[in-house]
Order: C-alpha cells, then structure tokens, then sequence
C-alpha cells in the first residue's frame, strides 16, 4: 500500500485528490494538511511513503516544506502540484531533492500512475514536460558549467551517453531505442550513473548535465 499525504491550502483541491487517489485499490491516503508546516508535522508522525505538496500556501510554503522533509529521519518522496508558471519554483525543488511535480490538472488516470511510478524509485516528471524545463532553466554560469563537468568526469562513455538521453528529456524506453540498449540495460546505467554521483533521483542528474553544457 502506498502511504500518501495531500498538502494544499484549498480543501476543494485535496478533496478531489482524496477521491481519486481512493479509487486506487494499492493508495492510501493517511492524511491531509493545509500549509507546510501541518505538512511537517504530519509526515514525521505518521511516515507516509509519498507526499503530494502544493507550492504555493500560507505560512510555510511548499518549498521551505519539500527542503524540510528531506532532512527527516525517514523523509517521504515528495511530488509538487503546480501550473506551468511556477516552472522556476519547481526546479529549485528538484534541486533540493524533491522526486517531480504534477500539474494540478492531471488527469485522474495518470495521477495514479504517477504515484505508482514514484513508488517504484522513478522520477515523476513527463519526458516533454522534463526536456521544457531543464531548457529554460539550466544554468550557464562559466563557474557552474565547470564544476559540473568535473563532477560528471566519474561516468563512463557509455554512461554519459545515457545521462545526454536523460537530459534531452527521454524516457528509458526512448533512451535505449536511440541508443541501441535494452531498457533494462538503460536503467542499470542510470542507477550506476545515481550511484557515481551521489543523488537521489535522474532529474537531479539530468539538470547537472545541463549545467555542464551536456544538452
């Protein structure tokens, strides 16, 4: 059972994520909470597996929260909810840990998905949706950009070309028909490329890749 907390300060909002995500029979919503703080809260006393945290909110806000969470003793997966304009909110998330962000307009179907998917370990971001915000907000500071490719030195050539497919916004399943690998063969190189870099999840990686100029 995936265990999830709904975080948004419109009750309208969290009772229609409440009524989807109860349609699922493996989702359990074990809470709600209206600000960042309540959030806070809620998420080290009951543990949930999946936060779904709305950026923008009363007191503590989505961001302060996701920085938060992370740093608790079991801290949970967090998904953001937003609109396309707050795409620079959303990558600062990323950057501090979060694992994606949903639209607050996502179909009922794929809002399921997209938790079974989290779940899973994976990234939740659409591959278009992905290759659009890592291209507007990549960073091409000179300083940055060479920090970056340092850090990407460790990958191996095979690596590297996985990290570019990631970066340009592909899934596994595009990444190793460009590339002539197995799906199973591109996952195991983003786990090892996870590993080498020390981060927590692709979208992390694939935005270091666009700072070292790579996409």
């Amino acid at each position: 059972m995936i265990r999830t907390l709904l975080v948004d300060d419109e009750q309208l909002v969290r009772s229609g994520l409440r009524m989807i995500l109860d349609s699922a029979d493996d989702v359990e919503v074990v809470g709600e909470a209206a600000e960042g703080g309540e959030a806070l809260e809620l998420s080290e006393r009951l543990e949930p597996d999946l936060v779904l945290l709305d950026i923008r909110m009363p007191g503590t806000d989505g961001l302060t929260a996701a920085a938060r969470m992370a740093e608790l003793p079991r801290p949970p997966k967090v998904v953001l909810l937003t609109t396309f304009d707050l795409d620079e909110y959303v990558h600062r998330a990323l950057r501090a840990g979060a694992v994606g962000f949903l639209l607050k307009d996502t179909p009922p179907r794929d809002l399921i998905g997209a938790v079974r998917t989290i779940d899973e370990g994976n990234a939740m971001l659409a591959p278009s949706i992905t290759k659009r915000m890592l291209e507007r907000f990549a960073v091409s500071a000179t300083d940055t950009a060479a920090e970056a490719a340092r850090r990407l030195q460790v990958l191996s050539e095979r690596e590297r070309d996985v990290l570019v497919a990631i970066a340009r916004g592909m899934s596994n399943a595009e990444a190793g028909r460009s590339l002539g690998m197995r799906e199973a063969t591109v996952k195991a190189h983003v786990s090892s490329i996870l590993g080498k870099l020390d981060m927590g999840n692709r979208v992390q990686a694939a935005i270091l890749a666009h700072d070292a100029g790579w996409a």
